[in-house]
This record gives structure tokens, sequence and C-alpha cells, in this order.
């Protein structure tokens, strides 16, 4: 029906501190019910990484610390009635990492009603899609090998 994708970011935040890494799932409720990361579309003429802080900021409350853009593009596909909504096929994301100032998040109650800081293997348990967990691993792998090469653990 539809052959457009939707173009914006998605972004793994985390929070490094005492030599642990916890990672930031918000509970879906809008178009499907999960666990998901930060992520949004780019509206015209934004740049990608105001598109990363605009969402950060929506579905956190917060302005990011620190971000890296990764080496990392993905797609999914929406399901009909999503499709049909947004007259789009799908949605094709850059990946990004992320650092917030603390651990307080405020939720955009339209999109998400919940919120948990968990271990790497915690929330790969609680993530539902195969691409959101091939987003987790990548960034988990960068953090590891960038970890002590980046400012005072800030990505």
């Amino acid at each position: 029906m539809y052959k457009k994708y939707r173009k914006g970011v998605s972004c793994v935040i985390c929070n490094l501190s005492k030599n642990k890494i916890l990672y930031l799932l918000l509970h879906r409720k809008k178009h499907w019910t999960g666990w998901e990361f930060t992520k949004g579309g780019k509206k015209a003429r934004e740049k990608l990484e105001s598109t990363l802080k605009r969402e950060i900021k929506e579905e956190t409350g917060q302005k990011p610390l620190a971000f890296k853009k990764l080496k990392f593009k993905g797609s999914f596909i929406y399901d009909k009635k999503t499709q049909k909504e947004k007259k789009v096929k799908g949605f094709r994301y850059i990946l990004f990492a992320c650092s917030l100032k603390n651990k307080k998040v405020i939720v955009d109650k339209e999109e998400h009603d919940n919120y948990r800081w968990l271990s790497y293997n915690k929330a790969m348990r609680l993530l539902k899609w195969q691409d959101q967990k091939k987003r987790m691993r990548f960034v988990n792998r960068w953090l590891k090998t960038n970890l002590n090469k980046t400012n005072k653990g800030n990505i």
C-alpha cells in the first residue's frame, strides 16, 4: 500500500556510573504495548541532532547530557493501522547513544506510561522486537569498547 518510510532517530539512553551501565526503557502505550527506546520522526528541514534533542526532551523531560551518532541504521514496518494513520510503510532511523544528567524521567503521558533503568540482561528480556535487541547489542558493545576513551564516563 505505502512505499515511503518515515525518517528519524532512535536513541539508546544509558546511565554510566559506578562502573555500571544502566539502560532506559520506556513503556509504550500508543499504537502497541511494550518496552522501547526513545525514538521519533524528523520534521521537515530539521537536522538529525535537533530531532534527537527534541525527542529526548519530549519523552524524558530532560536535555541530553551527551550523545554520539553511531554507524548503525535500521528500519521497521508499521502495523496496518499505523501505516494508514501516518501514510507511510514504516520507520527508518539513525541510531544514537545518549546519557542524561540524572535518572529522574518525566515520561510523555500520550505515548508512555512508565520507565525503568535496567541492566543489559534485564533490558534485553523486556524488549519484544528483534530490531530493538539488535540496537541494544550494538550500543552495549560500543559502550564497552569506548567507555575508557570517553570523558568522565559520558558518551
